[in-house]
């Protein structure tokens, strides 16, 4: 046993546990015994992601597929109860935010600091690693980030998907001289403005083909919004209405969708020498103007994930620079029927953001 806490045996651990198309149950949950380097964690908030929601409706996501019942969710928060024997930073009673994503520090992605590319990562509630909506789970310390005072639990597990935005930033070289196209006011699509206004971005312009997500984006802060179509026909008008919006040059676009339409929006808006970051997956492959974008020396450059984030995460959330508060519109508990109703309120969008559990 670590030190601090109880061990796992004196309480049964639940958790919510994938088990066929449409269909999650919560049963018992077995943990792995505690390492020198681990710390047990109680789970406090918990959120749904997109990829969450697709495991759920597919059973998988991209080329990610479950083949046997798994434990899902991985954007989360939680109290320690139990720290290994080595570990010298955290103690019982620490609240933290947790980073899911475990890699293996041998290979060369690893090793050139890259480590979101391991190909042997370990990752939340991606097949056949198990999540953490759960009342427990193990996870290495280094991966777990101590809260400031004045950031909540809720706003912990919230690091996660602002972690995307936050990659995104840094790969795009966002700063107070660059002007930016979010494409998609999706919950990412709206971290990352959120990101790119606390990276000093002066003017940001946000498009979607919701009137009530652009309204919210606007509250958030968007200098203005823009509703669109799905209709590839529209690009060429809906990009002068951008560059108008804009009132200048738009710097870097991301996309935050991933489908053919919005990234050849994209392309498209982005002035010569700018870049396009494409954050969102929803195509696996898309046709795109390349070649007009390529005359333009206009860069595309793709994000995986996030690396070395949580720490500027929780400084901006500290400092105020970005309130993500308001992103989270739903609450439930951890019952089998609030199990249930959370994801078919994320699944089926509307005035849903972000879906968050209270354990």
């Amino acid at each position: 046993m670590g030190k601090g806490g109880k061990s796992d045996g004196e309480e049964q651990n639940m958790a919510a546990w994938l088990v066929a198309i449409n269909t999650l149950k919560i049963q018992p949950f077995n943990l792995p015994p505690l390492g020198p380097y681990d710390v047990r964690v109680r789970m406090k908030a918990v959120g749904i992601c997109g990829s969450d929601v697709h495991y759920l409706k597919t059973l998988r996501c991209a080329d990610f597929v479950v083949k046997e019942p798994m434990v899902i969710g991985h954007e989360c928060a939680g109290v320690i109860e139990e720290v290994g024997s080595d570990v010298k930073d955290l103690i019982p009673g620490d609240r933290v935010a947790l980073e899911p994503g475990i890699s293996c520090w041998r290979c060369t992605q690893c090793k050139e600091g890259r480590y979101n590319l391991c190909p042997e990562m370990k990752f939340f509630a991606t097949p056949p690693v198990h999540g953490s909506l759960a009342n427990q789970v193990v996870h290495p310390a280094d991966l777990c980030f101590k809260l400031p005072d004045n950031v909540s639990l809720e706003e912990g597990a919230m690091c996660e998907p602002l972690s995307v935005g936050v990659h995104a930033c840094r790969r795009a070289n966002i700063g107070p001289e660059t002007n930016v196209l979010v494409m998609g006011a999706g919950p990412i699509g709206l971290v990352t403005m959120l990101a790119a206004r606390a990276f000093g971005a002066p003017r940001i312009v946000i498009v979607d083909v919701e009137d009530s997500r652009l309204s919210v984006a606007k509250e958030l802060g968007a200098d203005e919004i823009i509703k669109v179509s799905t209709n590839i026909q529209d690009v060429e008008a809906e990009v002068e209405l951008i560059q108008k919006a804009m009132g200048g040059g738009v710097d870097v676009s991301f996309d935050c969708a991933g489908f053919n339409k919005t990234m050849t929006t994209a392309l498209s808006a982005t002035r010569a020498g700018g870049k396009v970051c494409l954050v969102g997956m929803g195509h696996h492959e898309m046709t795109v103007p390349l070649t007009p974008a390529a005359a333009r020396e206009v860069d595309v450059v793709g994000i995986f994930r996030y690396k070395n984030t949580w720490p500027l995460c929780l400084e901006f959330l500290r400092s105020g620079k970005i309130d993500v508060k308001p992103l989270i519109t739903h609450r439930y508990g951890f019952s089998q029927k609030e199990v249930e109703e959370a994801f078919e309120t994320s699944a089926r969008g509307g005035n849903a953001i972000k879906v968050m559990f209270n354990l």
